[in-house]
């Protein structure tokens, strides 16, 4: 009796080809100090060809976010992506004071883009781009937020969630700032370096390895690649870091082993991936997670 053939299943789009699978371990980790920012150094995932799969097959399926366009286009060393006209996204001016010196055209005040950074937290975007635009309205300079009652600024922003937590952070780190710089200012990050942005900013109470890295990537055109809790565990169900990783160490793994040019698109394509709420994007990237490796 002759056995059926079964028939074979188109692959999904975001699975990976065979090559890819199956990374060597004499793979090259990226990175000048990997004794000191790698924490797996044996493990060969994911490859430059795995970060390229998944970055065009998640472009291919969402377009690139256009709440992200707007960074992407101050982001240098990024080629083009179709369907993107990045000449008609348009930045939010900078208040003159602001302004970085010999800047080519606006930019979002690194101050503000921290602020906003810390009002998204735990909370949807919606809701943290209305608690900014409350606080920027309740006062109208930096100074004004040091110089009010806490409780002033936590009305100012309660529609975003956590008020008494986020307004003492940002208070204080006002407060820092004026006190260590003389100003309230934050443009001179722009001509640090990666290691020295995050060694002023975690000086600051309450700001986090996420937020620093938020900050590198969006404000600062740095190559950076925040972890999230969402990206966390799609890293971990790519097998892209060790099943017993935590976060922390995730991300010093990832930021070694995910090429600079593609950090950005495939941050922003991961987080927009997660939070699209469609049963059949999870099982792409299912997909993803049993495949041989």
């Amino acid at each position: 009796m002759q056995k059926s053939r079964k028939r074979k299943q188109p692959p999904s789009r975001l699975q990976l080809s065979p090559s890819i699978k199956s990374p060597t371990k004499s793979a090259k980790i990226r990175g000048a100090d990997e004794t000191t920012n790698e924490p797996y150094p044996y493990h060969p995932r994911p490859t430059p060809e795995e970060c390229q799969a998944v970055r065009d097959d998640l472009l291919a399926l969402h377009g690139f976010p256009k709440e992200f366009a707007k960074y992407r286009k101050q982001t240098p060393n990024h080629p083009p992506i179709n369907g993107l006209d990045e000449n008609n996204v348009k930045s939010e001016p900078l208040d003159e004071k602001d302004h970085a010196v010999g800047s080519s055209g606006p930019k979002h005040s690194v101050l503000d883009g921290l602020v906003s950074i810390i009002l998204s937290q735990n909370t949807t975007d919606a809701n943290s781009q209305r608690a900014f635009a409350s606080l920027k309205s309740a006062f109208p300079g930096w100074e004004d937020v040091i110089a009010a009652e806490s409780k002033c600024v936590e009305n100012a922003i309660r529609c975003g969630g956590l008020a008494p937590t986020k307004a003492s952070c940002i208070k204080n780190m006002l407060s820092c700032l004026l006190e260590k710089k003389g100003k309230i200012c934050l443009e001179y990050l722009r001509d640090l370096s990666v290691d020295e942005v995050k060694a002023e900013l975690s000086h600051f109470k309450g700001i986090g390895p996420k937020t620093v890295a938020c900050v590198l990537m969006f404000h600062l055109q740095q190559d950076d690649f925040p972890v999230d809790t969402h990206v966390f565990q799609i890293a971990k169900s790519l097998s892209w870091v060790p099943a017993e990783a935590d976060r922390k160490k995730t991300y010093l793994h990832l930021n070694q082993r995910i090429p600079n040019e593609l950090k950005f698109d495939l941050n922003c394509l991961l987080f927009t991936h997660d939070h699209i709420q469609d049963p059949s994007l999870g099982h792409m990237l299912a997909s993803l997670s049993t495949s041989e490796v």
